[in-house]
């Protein structure tokens, strides 16, 4: 009897750490996974935040100098890596990887250059720096307006003048100005995921709209005819969360 009272126990003592075993390894999953869904998200929004940053004065710009500015937007999301490469941060603030001095002032980095064929290949050169985001947002407009020492028309493709949809500019600037030959295809893939056609409108209505109660960032951007990311990147959120009274910008293109 003291042998199979002993090896009841054992076996309950077995069961019991193999059960406690199996809790902690559900429980470290569940929070690698909450782990890993937050970094998404906040990945997600700081792109959001990126294009916040400087989409306003892309509008602006655009506007001004007969350009897209969601070819502008595109571009600097995908030349600054969403505004976090060393060359497009403090205290460089190159969005564009636009090459050679301003005002006399540079930086050297390692950039890959593509043959044209797809053959990538890393080189030293010299970029530009800027004083700020908007300084280096000039700058490529007034690249894209006077074109190159060789010939001042250089970009006029680029024009909206020239070009019915960003896809033809985004097409013309694959080989102009850059020798990546996806460049097309991964400007494309951004102006669509991010909404940035929106800014092609250089007049907007802004309306400021109070949360309700229970009301989630989905059911508001359905409710007011708008995308997520576009709400995203108005009001530069630090969560995808909305709560109750909080306020939120909501623009509206003006037509004529």
């Amino acid at each position: 009897m003291k042998v199979l009272k002993r090896i009841f126990i054992a076996l309950s003592l077995f069961i019991t750490l193999f059960a406690l075993g199996i809790y902690m390894l559900i429980q470290l999953f569940q929070s690698n996974s909450h782990d890993q869904t937050q970094m998404d998200i906040a990945e997600d929004l700081s792109v959001e935040r990126f294009i916040g940053t400087i989409g306003e004065t892309a509008r602006e710009l655009a506007d001004e100098n007969n350009l897209y500015a969601s070819v502008m937007i595109a571009q600097a999301i995908l030349e600054s890596d969403k505004g976090r490469s060393g060359l497009a941060s403090e205290p460089n603030y190159n969005l564009f990887g636009m090459k050679g001095t301003y005002k006399n002032e540079s930086v050297t980095f390692e950039t890959l250059e593509d043959d044209g064929q797809g053959n990538m290949s890393t080189i030293q050169a010299k970029f530009r720096k800027y004083p700020s985001y908007e300084a280096s947002m000039e700058d490529y407009v007034k690249l894209l307006r006077n074109g190159v020492s060789w010939n001042e028309k250089f970009y006029e493709q680029a024009f909206k003048s020239n070009a019915s949809t960003y896809q033809e500019v985004t097409r013309f600037l694959t080989g102009t100005y850059a020798t990546d030959s996806r460049y097309e295809a991964k400007l494309n893939a951004i102006i669509e995921q991010y909404d940035l056609t929106q800014y092609d409108y250089p007049e907007v209505k802004e309306k400021q709209i109070t949360v309700v109660s229970n009301e989630s960032l989905d059911r508001f951007a359905e409710k007011h005819n708008v995308t997520v990311t576009a709400l995203k990147q108005w009001n530069q959120l630090q969560s995808s969360n909305l709560s109750e009274g909080q306020i939120i910008k909501v623009y509206e293109p003006i037509t004529n």
